[in-house]
């Protein structure tokens, strides 16, 4: 038995009427397939790309070792250069990934190859960041602290993903007082025995190809799985659900912050709780 998932609608490219109507006020997913073929990114960005431009640059890395209460808010793994980590995921798998890296901050450079596109939403434009993995590497099951519009672009490779609305949450043993799920569930390849509430979730399912992009609405959960080595670029517009609003700010400002005093207070034991307290809360919810 496998997660109950349909398929991502796909158009060839959309106009910013068809969007805002048919996906956005819908809070529906897309994926668009010819979108950016004019951006000079379509045909130059690719993993040699990044590593002629940026290959001097110190990169954060990450990987999908378990919480662990000494672990500082987005705190790296390990940091490496970034023509090291791009000859790393070109030789073999590797777990590390890089995520949040900022363009403009960056390598200002990388912003004369693409544009903010007209989606029919403002996009924030300080805020685009490139996310690179290896195969068969991948992002926990997650939503993003601040509950965003989220256009993600994929460059090189496939990427696997898979996504739940906020009302998917009780299925999915989320995480209390965290933005995640429990992390040894496997959601590529899940087992329904041991997480028996996943078999009533119902999610969306896609795999990303070169020059795609994925628009993921306010606050979905996702879990993203790096067929073969490769990167993305997301950039977000601000939720505009007043229900998501709040939920960001709360998240953003007492959430973390309550978070961190708690980690800071009572360490591994806080987090073991939590992870205790997912499955409670879901089997009571799914009783």
């Amino acid at each position: 038995m496998t997660l109950n998932l349909q398929d991502i609608p796909r158009v060839k490219t959309i106009t910013k009427e068809d969007f805002i109507a048919t996906y956005f006020k819908q809070q529906k997913p897309v994926v668009i397939e010819h979108f950016i073929d004019d951006w000079p990114a379509y045909s130059k960005w690719n993993l040699e790309y990044i590593k002629n431009i940026a290959g001097d640059k110190t990169v954060p890395l990450y990987d999908d070792r378990p919480v662990n209460y000494k672990d500082g808010f987005n705190e790296p793994h390990s940091k490496m250069k970034m023509a090291n980590y791009i000859d790393l995921l070109k030789r073999e798998p590797t777990k590390f990934r890089i995520f949040l890296w900022n363009i403009l901050k960056e390598v200002p450079q990388l912003q004369n190859d693409f544009t903010f596109p007209d989606f029919g939403i403002r996009l924030m434009q300080k805020l685009p960041m490139l996310f690179f993995g290896g195969t068969d590497s991948y992002t926990f099951m997650h939503y993003d602290i601040d509950l965003a519009n989220i256009f993600h672009f994929h460059f090189e490779g496939q990427k696997e993903i898979i996504l739940f609305d906020q009302k998917q949450s009780k299925y999915l043993y989320k995480v209390p007082y965290a933005l995640i799920t429990r992390e040894d569930i496997d959601f590529h390849n899940p087992d329904l025995k041991k997480w028996p509430a996943l078999k009533h979730a119902q999610g969306y399912k896609t795999e990303l190809n070169h020059g795609e992009v994925l628009y993921m609405p306010e606050g979905y959960w996702h879990y993203m799985r790096y067929i073969t080595p490769g990167f993305s670029m997301s950039l977000r517009a601000v939720a505009r659900h007043p229900k998501n609003l709040s939920r960001a700010i709360y998240n953003v400002f007492i959430m973390r912050n309550f978070d961190n005093l708690m980690r800071k207070i009572k360490g591994q034991k806080w987090i073991d709780w939590k992870n205790k307290k997912a499955i409670t809360i879901t089997s009571k919810n799914n009783s």
